[in-house]
């Protein structure tokens, strides 16, 4: 019955907090209508969620979020130096083909977030049976040594959250 009426609890609780951040203000009101939200929109949607994703390892999941907010803020500056810095002609973008073991959609998913969230790489095509993922580097003169630390710095957590 409670996993009929929540059936996102992690959802839920995530709406709520996000629609108090947007209205940037915590009131019992502004906290009842973002808890009705967070209940409402996972019971619309929940059919479209047919097989729940489940983390194998949650506390792998805070530690890979923080990694990832870190390396946002040191791609951040890296990006800041080379649009600075750099001669247009000494930047060596380049395209790069990452072999995926990942298989579950949910981990692709966050693996292609990862990259694109990451400034001077963009996740660019997902090939057709999912074994690889196109990725654009604003800067790089080791396309090797990029797609080595994607595999072993984002998607080998990955591999442990998801089953």
């Amino acid at each position: 019955m409670i996993a009929r009426l929540v059936p996102h609890p992690i959802l839920s609780a995530t709406l709520t907090l996000v629609w108090l951040g947007l209205v940037n203000k915590v009131t019992l009101g502004n906290l009842l209508l973002g808890s009705v939200l967070g209940l409402a929109i996972p019971m619309l949607t929940a059919a479209y969620w047919p097989n729940r994703p489940k983390l194998r390892k949650p506390l792998v999941a805070v530690r890979y979020i923080g990694m990832v907010l870190w390396d946002i803020v040191i791609a951040n500056v890296e990006v800041a130096m080379i649009i600075l810095f750099k001669k247009r002609d000494e930047v060596h973008s380049q395209w790069i083909v990452v072999p995926l073991d990942l298989t579950s959609p949910e981990a692709i998913t966050w693996l292609a977030g990862t990259i694109t969230l990451t400034p001077g790489t963009v996740s660019a095509t997902l090939s057709a049976d999912a074994s690889s993922i196109l990725v654009h580097c604003l800067h790089t003169d080791d396309p090797g040594g990029v797609r080595d630390t994607i595999k072993a710095r984002y998607e080998a957590p990955l591999k442990e959250i998801f089953p």
